[in-house]
């Protein structure tokens, strides 16, 4: 058997407020790994799944049909395998339920590191299809949202109606991202089930003109206007009330600079972007914020235009 080669796969923000489902920006400083290496089996497995803590996961699967790492990689192997199986060691280093894209992050550094077992790896772009199988099985729909930010990196659009393509969006220079996790968990289909089956449509076309606005200052680094279009009117109404202490946490972060803030997928992560000059004390504020809660949390800082999933090299 060939020696194990490791893949680190970043978190991620799904919905970025104002694209539900259809926006997401990876975060650089928190991320999973899959160790991965070829086995004279016919398939792929897991042998070990560890947390945070670098104990035995307590709660994650080694079950292959369980387990989004490995049923991503097996849909990249049952496509381009050449022979062998693959043996898969998963080491989160993102909470579970956390509104942090982890199941997406194991699918996508699983299927990263099975690609380079390959004689003729794909190229990252061709990999998309393979990491979303295993997010389908997390999430039970075919969401991209953490999925193509954590593969690609950066702010990434990739609505369901365009699939297999997606757009890589520019970032704006001087724009921070600031990520607060609370120690609570949320989970992703509850909080899905709690949405309104349907909108006004003065709501909806609310929703879609800041999502356009959003875009377009990306697009032309118009911080100002990210300011101005960074305010989710659909999602957050009904999913705040699961964050203790969400209301205190954007106050402070607004107070502190930020241009907008609000949850990160469906919580309890809750995300801010801010000029470079602010991010340390606007992170400082919401963190601040939730402990005067008496909620344990972690932040983040990061770059717009974090790094997707990579091959690291070997110690």
């Amino acid at each position: 058997m060939s020696d194990f080669i490791t893949a680190f796969a970043p978190a991620s923000i799904g919905n970025v407020g104002v694209g539900f489902d259809m926006l997401g920006l990876a975060l650089s400083g928190a991320g999973d790994r899959v160790l991965a290496r070829r086995t004279d089996g016919d398939r792929v497995i897991v042998i070990e799944v560890r947390g945070l803590d670098g104990e035995i996961h307590p709660y994650l699967s080694t079950n292959a049909d369980e387990n989004t790492a490995s049923i991503a990689a097996q849909a990249l192997w049952n496509v381009h395998g050449d022979g062998g199986g693959v043996e898969l060691k998963v080491h989160k280093g993102i909470p579970l339920q956390s509104g942090m894209g982890s199941s997406a992050a194991s699918a996508v550094a699983a299927t990263v590191a099975a690609n380079a077992l390959l004689a003729s790896p794909l190229e990252i772009d061709a990999l998309l299809p393979f990491a979303l199988e295993g997010e389908k099985y997390a999430s039970g729909g075919m969401h991209t949202d953490n999925v193509a930010p954590s593969l690609f990196g950066g702010l990434v659009l990739c609505p369901e109606v365009l699939l297999p393509e997606f757009i890589r969006l520019p970032t704006p220079a001087g724009v921070s991202t600031v990520l607060l996790h609370p120690e609570l968990q949320v989970n992703t289909a509850e909080a899905r089930r709690a949405l309104p089956k349907s909108l006004p449509l003065k709501l909806w076309l609310e929703q879609q003109g800041l999502l356009a606005g959003f875009v377009h200052a990306c697009n032309s680094d118009d911080i100002g206007l990210i300011g101005k279009t960074l305010h989710d009117v659909v999602v957050e109404p009904h999913r705040k009330g699961n964050v203790a202490c969400f209301d205190d946490v954007v106050a402070a972060a607004r107070k502190a600079g930020a241009l907008g803030c609000t949850l990160s997928g469906s919580g309890p992560s809750i995300f801010a972007l801010c000029k470079d000059g602010d991010a340390r004390n606007v992170a400082s504020a919401m963190e601040q914020a939730c402990r005067a809660q008496g909620i344990s949390c972690q932040s983040w800082v990061s770059s717009m235009n974090a790094r997707g999933a990579f091959v690291e090299d070997p110690a």
